[in-house]
């Protein structure tokens, strides 16, 4: 099953990144938003279903296991963390299928106090990020019915540190600037870590593999100077599936690929041994970025379910007309001499669509002094036994060990 949600998977974050990537500094997840958009597509109607199913690569039928098993992936990783929520408003009426597919261990409850359970919501992100983020990227409002949210994180060391150096690069948008950039350098006999795709929509893009200790690595890629960033990235992603055939650093060493390679240059240097090597040079980075999911709806499946219908477009979770009211990620990664630091959180908030919210009263009625009670008959109406209730009984904790 992993098997086909990978590359749909891969492929969403690919056109998320065409469309959002402007040459502004940003991080995004779509590994963070698919499972979501694959809940979602199973609990639709159409015609949300259809655009939902468009978006996640798979059919929606059963899309719920194939979330499932994404999250699964993800809390099964050494490097990697993931975590599910999902919140429910007091008093929604939930669907039995919705119920049973959701973990126990994954539900909360919205309590209607928008300011406590905005704090409950928050602290979720900051227990499951390890404090990377701290607040869920959505608000929780009087009108919100639901929130789902999935948390991901990464920490890994690399294999082979990089040494912390000055960088001033003498040409291109980085020349000139007035301090140095914060530089990372070293050098490894592995030059098959560098791949060149040769033949792309994008053109030409180099691709440098930093490797984790464990079962996470940072895929570096550059793309000729005029290409659009999200063209780059594309191709990055399709090359990660397979798409693109790849010539490794043996092969670079040839002037007429290596001419061809984004950033690469051919140097010789005097060395006891004459083994190929291969040096690698880049910059830290610490970014922080958040993203409107409905900004680009159309990307992830949102045009119609986020929009007011009376019939609501989510019937496999409550018989409640629900659209979504939020979609939202934020995130951030930060790449060192040491290692690399990641996570996203994303989260999806429904609200009641149709009848607007209203306001409710509610009957609060304690007995709270001495009362009357009688045992009736219901087929017949016969009043079995009468009583009152003139003093209580008091009150005796119960026995922790003798359960429910």
């Amino acid at each position: 099953m992993s098997g086909e949600l990978v590359p749909a998977s891969n492929a969403l974050t690919a056109r998320w990144a065409k469309e959002a990537f402007d040459g502004t500094t940003t991080v995004l997840s779509g590994a963070g938003v698919w499972p979501l958009l694959a809940f979602l597509a199973a609990a639709s109607r159409e015609p949300g279903r259809a655009e939902l199913q468009r978006a996640i690569g798979l059919d929606a039928a059963g899309a719920d296991r194939h979330a499932r098993v994404a999250l699964g992936m993800l809390r099964s990783a050494t490097a990697a963390t993931g975590a599910f929520g999902v919140w429910t408003r007091a008093g929604l009426p939930v669907e039995p299928w919705w119920h049973k597919i959701v973990p126990v261990d994954a539900r909360g409850e919205l309590t209607g106090d928008t300011a406590g359970d905005q704090a409950r919501l928050d602290e979720w992100v900051r227990r499951n990020t390890s404090d990377q983020l701290t607040q869920m990227p959505v608000q929780v409002r009087r009108e919100t019915a639901l929130v789902l949210a999935t948390a991901l994180t990464v920490d890994t060391r690399w294999k082979e540190p990089f040494q912390d150096v000055p960088l001033k690069p003498a040409e291109g948008p980085w020349a000139g600037r007035a301090k140095e950039a914060a530089g990372l350098t070293h050098t490894t006999p592995d030059v098959n870590r560098l791949t060149l795709a040769e033949e792309t929509p994008a053109g030409p893009v180099t691709l440098l593999t930093v490797h984790g200790e464990d079962d996470v690595d940072v895929i570096l890629c550059m793309g000729e100077p005029d290409r659009r960033p999200g063209d780059v990235l594309a191709v990055a992603i399709a090359a990660t599936d397979g798409e693109h055939r790849l010539r490794r650093g043996e092969r670079l060493l040839q002037r007429t690929l290596a001419e061809k390679a984004p950033g690469l240059r051919v140097d010789t240097a005097l060395a006891f041994e004459p083994h190929t090597t291969l040096s690698a040079t880049t910059v830290r980075f610490d970014i922080a970025a958040g993203h409107d999911l409905l900004a680009h709806a159309g990307v992830f499946g949102l045009e119609t379910v986020s929009t007011a219908d009376g019939r609501g477009h989510l019937p496999g979770i409550s018989r409640t007309p629900l659209a979504v009211g939020q979609a939202a990620q934020d995130a951030t990664a930060t790449f060192s001499a040491e290692g690399f630091k990641a996570a996203a959180v994303t989260a999806i908030g429904a609200v009641p669509t149709g009848a607007p919210m209203a306001e409710a009263r509610v009957l609060n009625v304690t007995f709270d002094r001495p009362f009357g009670f009688l045992a009736w008959h219901r087929p017949t109406g016969l009043v079995l036994l009468a009583g009152w209730v003139a003093e209580p009984e008091d009150w005796t904790p119960p026995d922790p060990a003798s359960g429910p």
